[in-house]
């Protein structure tokens, strides 16, 4: 007998109808290489006072807008990148509770958010052309994440593959528009949760669960992971609330050669740059790139570029609770690591971008995993307004 729409959310409920193992708790830190940090681009010192200004999380949101605006006016006088597009990899189920916090009015457990990939190119000072990777997300290893290895145990394998869609890998993606992986300098994301790089950047031993007799060759041969200094630190001695979210042990075997640790805000070229946005998670990062429409901002701060101007959305609950608390953002939350701190990471975003040109209500605050419409499994949690996808240069 076929399930109905609403009996198949009510198998997909994120609260465990029965218990469940927790996360194993680590021992002891892990042995995970935190290489030196290294100068890549040109650092940034317009937003640094946003991280030194006393006197608590009000007066840093404060000088989060005074100091967001004055780097964007640097920011869009460096210039454009050669190309940006997006490419989709993967759209799958999100708890609605952790996506929109505490605004959706929506009974559905789960929303739908499309992961994708970003590839930006430019040519250095020396000629060069570089290739950075943004959110190269290994959809297949990334749902060993504690969190959603536990909520694919207890779901029908036939109900899962009904959820989740898989849309293309990463090399795929790049064969798809003539991309050599050789040709990859950098791979990046906002944060790791979920994150498991080793098929990206390969490591030193072999790995019992995907290459028992050798180290895993690398899918891009030149590329090295960027990454906040203070999210590698973290990641070695976890927080409870951190770990159903990571997967640290997968990091341990990297080769340090491959990581370039960063420490703040980079500019790594004309229209090219990454900046903390802490909150979300410890090391948590924007990629802001200024095109030919103008300032684009990408993360998972959000997960829908209405969450930056909830005056306007129509998803039901969302309006209503951010006018009754006097919210102008609605964080993705699902670990509220530094609550205050992401909201005002939020607000440096919304700062930074240009207001789209095909409705000008909505920002361009391109999540890299943007809420997407599933109106039969998920009633009520259909975005007003989607980017769906981002395209610059030749």
């Amino acid at each position: 007998m076929t399930a109905t729409p609403t009996a198949a959310r009510k198998r997909l409920n994120p609260l465990p109808t029965a218990p469940t193992a927790a996360p194993p708790v680590q021992a002891h830190p892990l042995a995970i290489p935190v290489p030196e940090v290294v100068e890549l681009g040109a650092p940034i010192t317009t937003l640094e006072r946003i991280h030194r200004t006393e006197g608590g999380p009000g007066a840093s949101l404060r000088m989060a807008r005074t100091a967001a605006a004055d780097f964007k006016r640097e920011f869009t006088a460096t210039g454009t990148p050669a190309h940006v597009s997006t490419h989709d990899l993967i759209t799958l189920p999100y708890p609605t509770k952790f996506g929109l916090w505490r605004a959706p009015a929506s009974p559905s457990p789960f929303l739908f958010i499309t992961n994708r990939l970003v590839i930006v190119r430019w040519t250095d000072t020396d000629g060069r052309r570089r290739t950075l990777l943004w959110e190269p997300s290994d959809t297949e290893l990334d749902g060993n994440t504690p969190y959603f290895a536990t909520l694919q145990a207890r779901t029908p394998k036939l109900l899962m593959g009904a959820v989740v869609q898989f849309k293309a890998t990463v090399l795929e993606r790049l064969a798809e528009v003539g991309i050599d992986p050789a040709e990859v300098d950098y791979v990046a994301f906002d944060h790791l949760h979920t994150q498991d790089v080793r098929h990206l950047i390969g490591t030193t031993e072999p790995q019992a669960d995907i290459s028992p007799n050798a180290p895993v060759p690398a899918w891009l041969p030149n590329a090295k992971l960027v990454v906040q200094r203070t999210e590698l630190e973290a990641m070695r001695d976890l927080h409870p609330l951190q770990r159903p979210w990571y997967q640290p042990e997968t990091y341990v075997d990297l080769d340090p050669e491959r990581i370039m640790p960063i420490d703040g805000d980079r500019l790594l070229a004309p229209g090219v740059a990454i900046i903390r946005t802490p909150g979300h998670a410890t090391g948590n990062q924007t990629l802001v790139l200024n095109t030919d429409t103008g300032v684009w901002a990408l993360s998972e701060n959000m997960i829908a570029t209405e969450c930056l101007t909830p005056e306007h959305s129509k998803i039901p609950g969302v309006k209503g609770w951010a006018r009754s608390w006097g919210q102008e953002v609605i964080l993705n939350a699902n670990v509220l690591e530094t609550t205050a701190a992401q909201y005002n990471s939020c607000v440096v975003e919304k700062t930074l971008v240009d207001r789209s040109q095909r409705d000008s209500r909505f920002l361009q605050f391109f999540p890299t995993s943007e809420l997407t419409a599933r109106p039969v499994l998920s009633p009520g949690t259909s975005p007003t307004f989607v980017h769906g996808e981002l395209r610059h240069g030749s």
